[in-house]
C-alpha cells in the first residue's frame, strides 16, 4: 500500500502530526503554509507520510480558520483566547476533517484529535479535545450516530 494514496492509517497519522506542527507554526509566526510545507519536506523524513493529506490539512485549515473556529467555539467552556496553540490547532484539524473529510469516520477524527492532544498538548487537554470534537460531531455528522 502506497503511503500517498490515503489508505494507510499510519501514514495519515503522521500527516496529521506534521500538519499540527505546521499549523502551530502558522498560528504563532504567520509563515505561509507553502513555506512551512517546503521546509518540512526538506527537513523531515516524509517517505512514510501521506503527503497529499498533509498538504490538504496544512493548506485547507488556514483560509478557513475563522469559519472552523465559529463551528467549535459554541462548545467551549472557556473563552476562545484561553485555548493554547496546540489545542487550537488540534481543534481546527478535527473540525476541518469533520466538515470536509467525510471519507474519514467521525470516531477516527475524534480519536486522532485525542492522540494529537496526548502527544503535543497539556496533560489533560486530550479530555477537553475529546469533549469538544464529540459535541461538534453530533452537529456536523449526526448520520454517523445512528
Amino acid at each position: 500500500m502506497n503511503a500517498s494514496n490515503g489508505l494507510n492509517p499510519a501514514a495519515r497519522r503522521k500527516a496529521r502530526r506534521f500538519a499540527l506542527q505546521g499549523l502551530y507554526e502558522w498560528q504563532l509566526s504567520g509563515n505561509p503554509p507553502w513555506e512551512i510545507e517546503a521546509r518540512y519536506r526538506v527537513e523531515n523524513a516524509m517517505h512514510k507520510v501521506d503527503l497529499d493529506y498533509f498538504h490538504d490539512l496544512l493548506h485547507g485549515v488556514p483560509p478557513e480558520s475563522d469559519a472552523l473556529d465559529a463551528l467549535f467555539t459554541p462548545h467551549l467552556d472557556r473563552d476562545f483566547a484561553a485555548l493554547d496553540p496546540v489545542e487550537l490547532a488540534t481543534l481546527r484539524i478535527g473540525t476541518f476533517e469533520l466538515k470536509h473529510r467525510v471519507d474519514v469516520p467521525m470516531r477516527v477524527v475524534i480519536n486522532e484529535g485525542i492522540e494529537l492532544a496526548k502527544t503535543f498538548g497539556a496533560s489533560e487537554s486530550h479530555k477537553y479535545i475529546n469533549s469538544i470534537l464529540d459535541q461538534l460531531a453530533r452537529t456536523l455528522r449526526p448520520h454517523e450516530l445512528s
